[in-house]
């Protein structure tokens, strides 16, 4: 750089100055915010300011200060000149005379490196004869380790060390090791929990003296699995954790990056994206599985009763009110399993990134909610928003035909003994019975609609979501929520309720009975399935739920979706 020819006389000062002159040849904010970051480093100023010192004792020709180690380089040297030179002898000599070897022994002298190591006990047991005295400086961060008392002989062993932690990174402490001292205390007799409280409590350098594990540890690798959580964990309310502090805390549908399993109990993952190294203790999917079947309250009722019909076996069930309940006991069903189900405990689900290609059908859309929430008006306004882009299933049906209405548009209409042979045929999503008259959903007509290349809007009863969660559909499930009663009065006071699906005339307005039933439903239909929803819409005011509903469609169509692994690996 020309213009700076005539400026700073050391490199030191040129590197500083540098940014400030090359401002105006800049062109854009964010290269000057890089020149500023790049010649403002630390790491670079030191090397440079060690450059300039070796350069300045280079030039003073200094003579060496520890006369007995030049003394020893002369009688090396004149040693080496009276034996053959071969070439690594004359590499030696030329090395030898140089005065850059002089000053760095001088150097090394003078540099005190920190922590410095305290001189080995002398009462040390004879039986001892592999004991490590360890230091390790501990910041503000965690050790990164745990410790256990052995059930058998009483020692204070190493239980895990954190992937990341400090323990980890020094490469000192091993799982096994049995620890005998903790800053000079003896810990033989103390309790774990003790000498957490020893730890927790020191800060700086803290010594360790430790008997070393005979047992080999294979070397760690990289966690590549994630999984998102379908439930949220504070290590604090966890009394089976051996350990708080190294405890992970996360909520529900959050990203974490396995680092270990090697323990059955307690995984290390750490949040996906986080650039900290250090993992932390979180349940593994066994472990909280176990714990949530023994503590998991008896299965709650569904909202719609079973009738023991010939193919009350399989999936039924259509979006009815309570008022249908009460005058048709032959209602939309569903089944109860009398088996546990372990697929039901949500714990844990393997993921892994997805984007829409171009050359992809849509995701299908599964939305759910209470009745009366507003769900078909947000599935309308989408579908006048762009009758290209969006669709929405054709529901077949085993009632006449009316006058007005046409085969294929608002209903398939078949016959009672072909409907039943479908649903034997398992092709129905769900079905239900209403008036003497079956209605259904067919996959099929989902099929159909994702085939025009348009994105599907499937509207169906929480319990069915899990069984469309397939390669072929891989849905994207959207929960709309009800807002507080107290909103539910003040905004839906003027509104109506439709009784049934095909009764549009029975629309009436709300009643506060209405307004609690969609409450208690909507808590029942979260805290059942609230693992299986993608995204949860507050209706509370239609036009901001359906612009926020509009925005996660245009996202969901463009970016990057952690989906299960098993809709890509199939």
């Amino acid at each position: 750089v020309p213009a700076l020819a005539q400026g700073p006389s050391s490199l030191y000062e040129l590197l500083s100055a540098l940014p400030a002159q090359l401002q105006p040849h800049v062109d854009s904010q964010e290269d000057l915010t890089f020149l500023w970051e790049m010649f403002g480093e630390k790491c670079l100023h030191s090397l440079v300011k060690i450059h300039e010192k070796l350069h300045y004792y280079e030039k003073q020709s200094p003579v060496p200060i520890l006369h007995g180690a030049a003394a020893l380089a002369n009688d090396l040297a004149e040693e080496l000149q009276n034996k053959p030179l071969s070439s690594e002898i004359r590499e030696l000599l030329k090395l030898l005379s140089k005065p850059n070897v002089k000053i760095r022994k001088t150097k090394a002298q003078k540099l005190n490196y920190d922590p410095v190591l305290p001189p080995m006990p002398e009462d040390i047991d004879d039986e001892e004869d592999s004991v490590k005295i360890i230091r390790l400086v501990k910041n503000r961060e965690p050790l990164g380790a745990t410790i256990k008392k052995d059930e058998q002989t009483g020692a204070i062993v190493v239980a895990r060390i954190m992937r990341g932690g400090a323990a980890d990174r020094s490469g000192l402490i091993h799982v096994g090791d049995e620890l005998r001292e903790v800053n000079g205390i003896p810990v033989e007799d103390k309790r774990p929990e003790e000498i957490i409280q020893i730890l927790a409590q020191s800060q700086g350098a803290i010594t360790f003296k430790i008997i070393p594990s005979i047992k080999e540890e294979t070397p760690p690798t990289e966690g590549k699995m994630f999984i998102k959580a379908l439930f949220d964990y504070d290590p604090n309310e966890d009394k089976a954790i051996p350990c708080k502090e190294a405890g992970l805390s996360f909520r529900k549908g959050d990203i974490l990056q396995i680092m270990s399993q090697d323990d059955a109990t307690w995984w290390q993952a750490k949040p996906e994206g986080d650039a900290s190294p250090r993992a932390g203790l979180i349940p593994s999917k066994h472990f909280q599985e176990r714990r949530l079947a023994l503590r998991r309250p008896e299965i709650l009722v569904q909202p719609l009763k079973v009738s023991n019909r010939k193919s009350s076996g399989f999936r039924r069930s259509f979006r009815l009110s309570r008022k249908d309940k009460k005058t048709n006991k032959s209602m939309y069903e569903c089944r109860k399993s009398d088996q546990y189900d372990t697929a039901d405990v949500p714990t844990y689900e393997e993921v892994t990134p997805y984007r829409r290609q171009n050359h992809e059908k849509y995701r299908l859309v599964v939305l759910v909610g209470p009745v009366g929430v507003g769900l078909n008006e947000l599935k309308r306004k989408l579908l006048i928003s762009d009758t290209q882009h969006y669709g929405v299933t054709v529901p077949h049906t085993t009632r006449a035909r009316r006058s007005q209405e046409s085969d294929g548009v608002e209903y398939i209409f078949i016959s009672k003994h072909l409907f039943e042979t479908d649903v034997q045929n398992n092709k129905f999503i769900e079905y239900g019975e209403y008036k003497n008259n079956y209605y259904g959903t067919s996959i099929d007509s989902v099929r159909s609609v994702l085939a025009k290349n348009k994105v599907c809007l499937l509207d169906v009863q929480p319990h069915t979501v899990k069984h469309l969660r397939t390669l072929e559909f891989k849905p994207y499930v959207i929960f709309i929520k009800p807002p507080s009663i107290e909103r539910l009065r003040e905004t839906r006071k003027n509104a109506k309720i439709v009784s049934s699906r095909d009764d549009q005339a029975a629309a009436k307005p709300f009643t506060e009975e209405d307004f609690q039933e969609m409450i208690k439903s909507a808590q029942i239909m979260e805290s059942q399935y609230g693992h299986l929803f993608d995204k949860i819409i507050i209706n509370d005011d239609l036009t901001v739920a359906f612009n926020e509903l509009k925005a996660t469609f245009d996202k969901l169509e463009t970016e990057t979706h952690w989906v299960p692994v098993s809709w890509l690996h199939s």
